[in-house]
């Protein structure tokens, strides 16, 4: 079986970090393992708390699970302070991980900083070179490049300052532009490749941009060339948001094992079978 790694926060709600990247990997059939960096105290309707845990920490994490088990590809989620960031660059060179997957998350759905602004260039300079792929959606890469994106050539303009930074690939999600289709840019330094998709209709989509990375880093570890890895992931997305969760009084969570209760023949959106 192929594994997968996660190095991020943990949400206590379950919809997004750690308890999504999880989830997802099990949804593709991969194995998966985390590190995590942050504990936050969370629900549907926002963050309440958070507690970083120490660097060395979040380290020997990694070099555990990646010395013992071994890892195909990872992904990175909530990184909060320059110190962590350091230290998972120091992990990430150690063991040569190339298939990396960085989610440079900054805010979360209700408007939480998960990313000190100081460290900002630390991840930018120091984690973006050593990333398979990048996958900031529209504000993130509106903050990093310094320019409102209000279109696809915006998109595709940021791709290029995007790429400066070292990264082998972008894609800039465009789910915050408005309209009735979800466009999504892949970048190589070359060729920009699109992956339209239909808007859905709902509040709830929390966790959808960890979820979207844990999904292309299943797949990767799995094999799949990148277009194609992108291409899988928003099909599967599209499936979760469809069948999305209306629990909470805040932005529900995307349903992350949805592709499998409908093969199973199960309502999505109730779960539960005598396996």
């Amino acid at each position: 079986m192929k594994r997968a790694l996660t190095i991020a926060g943990s949400d206590s709600g379950g919809g997004a970090g750690i308890q999504a990247d999880l989830k997802t990997f099990c949804a593709f059939g991969v194995y998966g393992m985390s590190s995590i960096t942050s504990i936050t105290a969370q629900n549907t309707k926002g963050v309440e708390a958070i507690f970083d845990l120490p660097p060395s920490l979040v380290a020997k994490q990694i070099e555990c699970v990646v010395s013992d088990i071994g890892v195909d590809a990872a992904k990175t989620g909530m990184l909060s302070n320059s110190s962590i960031i350091e230290v998972v660059v120091q992990e990430i060179k150690k063991f040569n991980i190339e298939k990396l997957v960085v989610d440079p998350v900054m805010v979360s759905k209700s408007g939480a900083l998960l990313l000190q602004r100081d460290a900002v260039d630390t991840l930018v300079e120091r984690l973006f070179p050593l990333s398979f792929l990048i996958t900031p959606n529209l504000p993130e890469a509106s903050f990093l490049v310094g320019e409102d994106i209000k279109n696809v050539s915006d998109m595709e303009r940021a791709c290029i300052s995007l790429k400066k930074w070292g990264p082998r690939y972008i894609l800039l999600k465009g789910g915050h532009l408005s309209g009735e289709e979800i466009v999504d840019i892949l970048f190589d330094g070359e060729k920009f490749t699109l992956f339209p998709a239909p808007r859905i209709a709902t509040k709830n989509t929390h966790g959808t941009g960890c979820t979207y990375s844990a999904a292309i880093c299943a797949l990767l570890a799995l094999g799949y060339s990148i277009t194609e890895a992108v291409k899988v992931a928003r099909e599967y997305m599209s499936k979760v948001i469809a069948h999305s969760l209306n629990l909470g009084e805040g932005f529900g969570p995307v349903n992350h094992l949805a592709p499998l209760f409908l093969r199973g023949g199960v309502n999505p959106e109730e779960g539960g079978k005598c396996w």
